[in-house]
């Protein structure tokens, strides 16, 4: 390491004002920053200290996305064989979802960076880190066979439109990742939904059904099993269908304190409650589905733990986390069961509470204005 950083220093001088290659300063202290802790400290003003920066938070993420991610790599191959009646060793399914897989992560890693490292140059600003974490949630959010273009597209429309042009990391209202979803499930809806595009090249007289998907026909006969549905043996888009591994992540992001437990538990709380509120109405079979079988169908673990908690774009209150964790899970069971276009919720309950996270945050900053207030008033007539 340290002959590295020595080459690093050599080099830096080249990079600077008055360098050969000063245009890409952004550049290079992008590479600096994620190899080695910045040797910049704050000069003035109020700040606080701490070991860890905004490289190493979107690292830690990474890191919690990984035990989904392997596990959705094996799960990739292990549908696609099973479609076949097939039933191959571990490795050989892994390999098969990991070369499926693998060509989704770099096009969105080499489409986002290129933009956001473009951007930084023209505006002659630091790289944002955003990104790490956003480049590697988009892979496992959609189906293992979506066309490669269309992917680079959904990932350039989530970097310019969802993030750059409200300023960069930091300053969005959208979750980038759903962003682009987002984009992909209303400009290409035949890539993003029914039953052919969960299981990579399956047989065709084989069903690709999510459990979503069936009980939105009211298909309970050949309904995935409970343990199934929790350790991830379904269809479904790369990352999502591991509930246990999702759950380890998310353990991983609290244990850390990178992600907040307030708004996580909210998210399952409210789909929970919104999913007893369907069983006492009973009005159809989908909802008589146990309340506690939602918060392990589709993507809500995985929404729940890595998209609502996302410090951008969630509330920033304690207060606002309880409401705005709570009223995505309502949102999310309540989408799933009324309106059959959209059997995931999910993303759409997530993205509508992203545009109300700073008006919750306003009202709770309000209320707390107006208590002291009271307080302050009552302690001056006594």
């Amino acid at each position: 390491m340290k002959a590295l950083r020595n080459f690093i220093d050599k080099q830096k001088p080249h990079f600077l004002p008055g360098g050969r290659f000063e245009k890409l300063q952004s550049t290079f202290e992008a590479f600096e920053t994620f190899l080695f802790v910045p040797n910049t400290v704050t000069k003035s003003g109020a700040h606080i200290r701490d070991a860890i920066d905004m490289k190493r938070t979107m690292i830690i993420v990474v890191i919690a996305l990984i035990p989904a991610m392997l596990f959705g790599m094996w799960n990739v191959g292990y549908q696609h064989f099973l479609s076949y009646g097939q039933h191959p060793d571990v490795l050989t399914n892994f390999f098969y979802g990991f070369w499926k897989v693998l060509p989704l992560i770099i096009v969105s890693y080499v489409v986002g960076l290129g933009i956001e490292f473009m951007f930084a140059q023209i505006r002659h600003e630091e790289v944002n880190e955003g990104f790490l974490v956003s480049g590697i949630l988009i892979p496992l959010i959609v189906p293992p066979d979506i066309p490669l273009w269309e992917l680079a597209l959904a990932v350039a429309f989530a970097v310019v439109f969802g993030k750059e042009v409200f300023g960069g990391t930091g300053m969005n209202v959208f979750n980038p990742a759903l962003t682009a979803r987002a984009f992909l499930f209303f400009a290409y809806p035949g890539n993003m939904s029914g039953e052919k595009v969960w299981i990579a090249d399956k047989l065709d007289t084989f069903s690709g059904a999510t459990p979503l998907g069936k009980a939105l026909v009211g298909n309970f006969s050949n309904f995935p099993s409970v343990h199934d549905m929790f350790f991830g043996f379904i269809p479904g888009s790369v990352g999502e269908t591991s509930t246990f591994l999702i759950l380890i992540g998310g353990l991983i992001l609290l244990i850390t304190g990178i992600a907040s437990w307030r708004t996580m538990f909210s998210v399952f709380a409210g789909g929970y409650v919104m999913g007893l509120l369907f069983n006492l109405w009973g009005a159809n079979a989908y909802m008589g589905i146990p309340a506690w079988q939602h918060l392990i169908m589709g993507g809500f673990a995985f929404g729940a733990v890595f998209m609502a908690t996302d410090p951008v774009t969630s509330a920033q209150t304690n207060k606002g986390k309880y409401y705005y964790g709570f009223l995505i899970g309502i949102m999310a069971v309540l989408i799933r069961v009324f309106n059959p276009a959209y059997p995931e919720g999910m993303m759409l309950a997530i993205l509508l509470l992203n545009v109300f996270a700073p008006l919750i945050d306003h009202y709770v900053v309000e209320s707390n204005i107006k208590k002291r207030l009271k307080r302050a008033k009552l302690a001056l007539t006594n």
